[in-house]
C-alpha cells in the first residue's frame, strides 16, 4: 500500500496544474465550445500531472464517472444560477484537499475570485444559454453508472430520471395554485390544481461568497459512499452514428482549437518520479484482468482518440506550431480555389 504522503502529494501535483494562471486565463477567455475529443485530451493530460499513471481502460472508466457525474449535476439543477453553486461545491471540495498548502489554495481562491467576477452578474436568461449548451454537449452521452441505477436516478437505457419531489428553486413558490389578474393587476381568481409532486419551499438561497453555506448539495462528491461503482455503455445506433460523425466530419474550428489545445499544455507539466519518490499505477477495477476485458470490450465509436500535442511555454515552438497551421489552411484554400477554376472551364 503506497503511503498517505503519496497520495496527497498526487492530488497537489493535479490540483496545482488545473489552476496554474496561465491555464485559467486561457480557460476564461471568450471562445467557442470545443469538441469532446479537446476536453478529453486535456482532461487525459490533467490526470497525468502527477507521478500517477492509468492505462487506457482505467483512463475511459474515470473520464465516464466524471462526464456522467457532471451531466446528472447540471441537469438537476433548480435554477440556471445555480450551476454557479454546483461549480462552487466543486472549489468547496478542492480546498479541503489543499487546505495544508498555502500556494496551491491561493490558486484556488483566486479562480474562485474570476467565476465571481465574470459570472457573478449574469441575468437568469444567460445561465439557462450556459445550462443549455452543457446539456446539448452531453446529451448523446448516456452511460449506465451502477450506482445510479442502484440509486433510481437512472434507467436502464443510461437516461436520468427528473424527480417529483423535493426544494423548488429559490424564489419560486410550490406548484398547484394559478392565480388570474384583471387589467389593473389586481388578482380576481385562483385555481388549485394537483401537481402530482411532493414539493416544499427552497429553505434558503445558497451563499454565492468565497466561504458560506450552498444549501444546494450537487457538485458534492457523489462517489463517497464506500460501494464499488461500474460503468456501461449503452445508446441506439444513432448516437454511435453521431458519435462516428463527429470523429470523421472536419472541424472548422480545427485550426483555433488545436492553437488553444497547445496555449492550455503550455502550462502543464506531466511529472515524473525522480529521487526516492516511487511512481504507481491506478486501477480503477477489481483486477487487472478486468482492466484489459474492459478495453477490449469498449465500442469503437464510443473510443476517445486523444490529440497528442507536445507544447511547452517555448515561444519558438508555439510559432512553429502557428506557421504550420497556417500552411495547412493556405493549402486548402488553394485547392478549393483551383478546383473552383476546373468547374468554371468545365462549365
Amino acid at each position: 500500500m503506497q503511503p498517505f504522503w503519496t497520495f496527497t502529494g498526487v492530488l497537489n501535483d493535479i490540483i496545482s496544474t488545473m489552476f496554474n494562471r496561465k491555464f485559467m486565463e486561457e480557460l476564461f477567455k471568450p471562445q467557442e465550445l470545443y469538441s469532446k475529443k479537446a476536453l478529453r485530451t486535456v482532461y487525459e493530460r490533467l490526470a497525468h500531472a502527477s507521478i500517477m499513471k492509468l492505462n487506457q481502460a482505467s483512463m475511459d472508466k474515470l473520464y465516464d464517472l466524471m462526464t456522467m457525474a457532471f451531466k446528472y449535476q447540471v441537469l438537476l439543477c433548480p435554477r440556471p444560477k445555480d450551476v454557479l453553486l454546483v461549480t462552487f461545491n466543486h472549489l468547496d471540495t478542492i480546498r479541503g484537499f489543499i487546505r495544508d498548502s498555502p500556494t496551491i489554495l491561493q490558486q484556488v481562491d483566486e479562480t474562485f475570485r474570476q467565476l465571481t467576477e465574470i459570472y457573478g452578474g449574469l441575468s437568469a436568461g444567460e445561465f439557462q444559454l450556459i445550462r443549455q449548451t452543457l446539456l446539448i454537449f452531453f446529451q448523446d452521452l448516456h452511460i449506465r453508472v451502477s450506482m445510479f441505477l442502484k440509486d433510481k436516478v437512472q434507467n436502464n437505457n443510461g437516461r436520468f430520471v427528473l424527480p417529483v419531489s423535493g426544494p423548488v428553486p429559490w424564489g419560486t413558490e410550490v406548484p398547484g395554485l394559478i392565480r388570474m389578474f384583471n387589467n389593473k393587476g389586481e388578482e380576481v381568481k385562483r385555481i388549485e390544481f394537483k401537481h402530482g409532486g411532493n414539493y416544499v419551499p427552497a429553505p434558503k438561497e445558497g451563499s454565492f461568497e468565497l466561504y458560506g453555506d450552498r444549501v444546494l448539495k450537487l457538485g458534492t462528491n457523489m462517489y463517497s459512499v464506500n460501494q464499488p461503482v461500474e460503468t456501461h455503455m449503452s445508446g441506439s445506433s444513432k448516437n454511435l452514428a453521431s458519435w462516428t460523425q463527429e470523429s470523421i466530419a472536419p472541424n472548422p474550428l480545427a485550426k483555433e482549437e488545436l492553437n488553444f489545445l497547445a496555449r492550455l499544455m503550455g502550462g502543464m507539466e506531466i511529472k515524473k518520479p525522480s529521487g526516492p519518490e516511487p511512481g504507481f499505477r491506478l486501477n480503477l477495477f477489481t483486477t487487472d484482468e478486468e482492466e484489459e476485458q474492459a478495453a477490449l470490450t469498449r465500442p469503437e465509436e464510443l473510443s476517445y482518440e486523444v490529440i497528442n500535442i507536445q507544447a511547452t511555454q517555448n515561444q519558438q515552438r508555439s510559432e512553429e506550431l502557428a506557421r504550420i497551421m497556417d500552411l495547412r489552411s493556405w493549402s486548402s484554400k488553394a485547392e478549393h480555389q483551383q478546383r473552383g477554376r476546373f468547374a468554371r472551364h468545365d462549365g
